[in-house]
């Protein structure tokens, strides 16, 4: 900024100018004084627009920055929601997989016994049958002798 110059130039023409014995005040060019006053003055709307124009385009940034910084945040509240619900998803299917593999084997056991009880009560009849055939073989083989 000009105007920090300006201010530094009125400091030394201060610093320099002749002190008055005993007195704590100084002689200075008057001149000299109204001269760098009269630019602080030309130079000052100019360093205010642009202190202005920096202000607003860092409250700018900032607003950007923050609108950015909740969208991240919101995709990531979003990205997680959907990875504890494909977690959640996923666990219910490993538990409907492992509940229909448990009823599957429970069927398959059932069917098993069930089968054996079938062949049984089949074998069983058969060996009525065969021994009701066995008996009337031997009868006929009495009534032959």
């Amino acid at each position: 900024m000009e105007i920090l110059a300006i201010l530094e130039t009125l400091e030394d023409v201060v610093e320099r100018s002749v002190s008055v014995p005993f007195s704590g005040r100084s002689l200075i060019d008057k001149e000299e004084i109204l001269e760098i006053v009269k630019e602080i003055r030309l130079k000052l709307p100019d360093d205010i627009k642009q202190a202005k124009w920096v202000k607003e385009e860092r409250q700018r940034i900032l607003l950007e920055a923050q609108k950015e910084a909740n969208n991240i945040i919101k995709d990531a509240e979003n990205k997680i929601s959907s990875l504890v619900d494909e977690h959640e998803i996923t666990k219910k299917a490993y538990e409907q997989a492992n509940e229909i593999i448990a009823n599957a084997q429970k069927n398959a056991r059932e069917i098993r016994l069930g089968t054996r009880e079938y062949a049984d009560s089949i074998l069983n009849k058969v060996e009525e049958i065969l021994k009701d055939t066995i008996e009337v073989v031997q009868n006929n083989r009495e009534e032959l002798k």
